[in-house]
């Protein structure tokens, strides 16, 4: 072999071995699409849709931290190309934001888009109103205190949490808030949350001008489908980014989990509305985040897909998703906030999250059993709910230790 053939293999094998380290320390993520739109060389079939007026072109399932601690779980969501992160200062006590950022630090900043919540104060959560509790300075610091457990510079999306009725979305002391953390530049954008009253909400966030994003409770078993797809087909239009939570309807439509919701069937239908831009499934183990990226290779819904989706509608006392139509409320004698209960109730039963259920069973403000005052229940769920059945089965939660929890 001649001189200037081994000097040019060793130069191709010199190129060979640094291209090799190269990519052994680049993270998987920043090889695939990032929020800007660079080229994908992921092997899944991935499906984007831009978030309304904040530009970020995400894939249309992301994924909710919530219901997990289990930082690998996370770190193969986005080595698969997930790029949306839902958490909230509520779970785990700031704990979940800490896990989320500690792995997040670790990648290229672009490779995620974070979003999160703070605590408002003081909710009216019977009535869709913030209290004279809720001001804005504590409301920046809770935003502050976000950050601070992330880790972060800034923080992609901030929401404004239990924003339902109108009032609430224009409550004037939060409302400054939120202006003035993106105008700080704690978040680059601003959004906020509801699991009620949504079409009332969103068309309340719309009309103030400030707000980016929205994150809706939406699936299959609403009732007022059609007032929120309106409402969401509006706020598209306008700009804002719709971001569908709660997509699985409670996981479960028993409290013992023998009829599991067809959750692929489910998330597919949420999907299928293009003005939903993307969905924050809660995963918990590594097939559910399988099942979930796979939703986006097809998503129309085979024949069994819409006969489940058709059985899981039935209304039953044992059921777990509760339409939070608030119906219940003005019919209890005890005056309970009965949605906030039903809510816990299905974190619980549903999604396995006893934490997350006991930190909402505290927002409804009971700390014994007052059913039991009762020599039978008045109200009548348009769920087909056993009222008191299922306050006496959530109420108990009230007296297991934090220690306990999961």
């Amino acid at each position: 072999m001649s001189k200037k053939a081994i000097h040019n293999r060793r130069q191709f094998l010199k190129k060979g071995i640094k291209s090799a380290a190269l990519a052994a320390v680049i993270p998987a993520s920043i090889k695939r699409k990032d929020i800007q739109g660079n080229d994908d060389s992921s092997e899944e079939k991935f499906v984007y849709r831009t978030l309304g007026r904040t530009g970020i072109k995400i894939p249309i399932v992301s994924m909710g931290t919530g219901d997990t601690n289990n930082k690998n779980l996370v770190q193969a969501a986005l080595d698969k190309g997930i790029k949306l992160f839902a958490t909230s200062q509520y779970y785990g006590n700031g704990n979940n934001e800490k896990m989320l950022g500690e792995l997040i630090r670790s990648y290229d900043r672009n490779s995620a888009v974070v979003i999160t919540s703070g605590w408002p104060g003081g909710v009216n959560h019977r009535e869709g109103l913030f209290t004279e509790e809720a001001k804005t300075e504590p409301y920046i610091k809770s935003c502050e205190n976000s950050l601070k457990n992330l880790g972060l510079d800034y923080i992609d999306i901030f929401l404004l949490p239990f924003a339902a009725k109108r009032e609430s979305v224009f409550y004037e002391p939060l409302l400054k808030a939120m202006e003035q953390i993106k105008k700080q530049g704690l978040a680059k954008y601003i959004g906020i949350a509801t699991h009620s009253w949504e079409q009332e909400a969103i068309d309340a966030a719309v009309e103030t001008g400030i707000y980016d994003v929205a994150m809706v409770a939406y699936n299959f078993k609403k009732e007022n489908i059609g007032e929120i797809n309106k409402a969401i087909e509006n706020a598209a239009k306008s700009g804002v980014g719709i971001i569908a939570m709660k997509t699985m309807a409670g996981a479960f439509w028993d409290k013992e989990k023998t009829l599991p919701i067809n959750t692929k069937a489910s998330l597919k239908w949420a999907l299928q509305n293009e003005n939903i831009h993307t969905a924050v499934p809660g995963i918990t183990t590594f097939d559910q985040l399988a099942e979930d990226i796979d939703v986006m290779s097809d998503l129309n819904l085979t024949d069994k897909e819409k006969a489940d989706l058709k059985l899981a509608q039935r209304k039953t006392e044992n059921g777990i998703y509760c339409q939070q139509c608030a119906e219940c409320i003005d019919q209890c004698p005890e005056f309970l906030d009965i949605p906030t209960l039903m809510r816990s109730y299905m974190y619980a039963y549903g999604y396995r999250n006893t934490s997350n259920a006991k930190a909402t069973l505290a927002n409804a403000g009971i700390s014994s059993l007052p059913c039991p005052e009762c020599d039978f229940c008045k109200v009548e769920c348009t769920m087909g709910f056993n009222i008191k059945q299922k306050i006496m089965d959530i109420a108990r939660l009230n007296k297991v230790p934090d220690d306990f929890l999961i």
